[in-house]
């Protein structure tokens, strides 16, 4: 089973998002059994929050089913157990680098080749959906389990 860990800022937009996207895409594709799929944020500011309603919003627009969730900051163990650690922003990597020890530090990247905005400041939901989609797509495509 692959481990696949989404991470962001506060764990309430972007990573969430990537988590339910890629949560449905293997549904989709029937390999439920060969993933577990989980999200967190770099920083402990939102925790016990839940998805940000307008990110809530934009997945049942495009019918990603929501699972109940609480944001949280990301751990040292979970650094250690998770195979891809899969960052939103180069500098989330930094950080993760910086804060964390990270045994095979190629196995955090960011999620497409480019920062993914943060939707909390720029309220653009609807490129971040479809930029997250595309990352989950390659993601996918990629690692053909």
């Amino acid at each position: 089973m692959r481990k696949v860990l989404f991470v962001c800022l506060g764990n309430i937009c972007r990573s969430p998002m990537a988590e339910m996207i890629l949560k449905e895409l293997v549904r989709r594709k029937g390999l439920e059994g060969s993933y577990w799929i989980s999200s967190c944020g770099i920083s402990n500011e939102e925790e016990g929050n839940d998805i940000y309603l307008p990110a809530k919003r934009k997945l049942w627009n495009e019918d990603i089913p929501i699972e109940s969730r609480k944001a949280r900051k990301i751990t040292q163990e979970e650094i250690d157990t998770y195979d891809d650690i899969l960052v939103m922003e180069r500098s989330h990597r930094e950080h993760l680098l910086r804060m964390y020890r990270v045994d095979y530090p190629e196995k955090i990247r960011t999620l497409l080749s480019y920062d993914i905005e943060d939707p909390w400041y720029s309220g653009d939901f609807d490129t971040v959906y479809e930029e997250i989609l595309e990352g989950c797509q390659k993601y996918l495509d990629e690692k053909k389990l």
